[in-house]
């Protein structure tokens, strides 16, 4: 069952770009969390997708929110694509889609791994689901809505 509105975050732990391991628990109680699934680096779509987020990622941190991008890539890979793209947040490798598979951000026409974003408060409940394959943008501009409903 994909996780929906309402739905607690299944906590995770995964390897970050920089090496370090980064644990959704570690952001409870103190700041919200988009999570943002997505199929693959250095793609068109992913590529607008991450550079969305970047271009608005102050105002998410102003917000009180922390990005977070997962997909199947390599550390080695998510490093090259944040470099290149100076994308100011963290990606996370899912090997194996271990973690997507737990949200449910699964295949997208069966073929390839889903594009979700998912808005998580502070008490790490998940307060939004953007789930679309093709509106890369609008995955930022929902959960920016999503994020501003919450802090009202």
């Amino acid at each position: 069952m994909p996780i929906k509105v309402g739905d607690t975050a299944p906590d995770f732990s995964l390897p970050a770009q920089n090496g370090s391991t980064v644990s959704l628990r570690d952001f409870r109680g103190q700041k919200a969390v988009v999570l943002y699934f997505y199929p693959k680096d250095d793609t068109p779509g992913c590529t607008a997708e991450s550079c969305a987020f970047r271009d608005q990622y102050e105002v998410f941190k102003n917000a009180g929110a922390e990005v977070i991008g997962v997909s199947g890539d390599s550390n080695e890979s998510h490093q090259r694509f944040a470099a290149k793209y100076n994308l100011p947040f963290t990606l996370l490798s899912d090997k194996g889609d271990q973690v997507r598979k737990q949200y449910g951000a699964t295949a997208a026409f069966g073929l390839f791994p889903g594009r979700v974003t998912y808005v998580i408060d502070k008490q790490g409940v998940v307060q939004y689901v953007f789930d679309s394959m093709f509106n890369f943008q609008g995955h930022v501009e929902e959960a920016l809505k999503s994020l501003q409903a919450l802090n009202k």
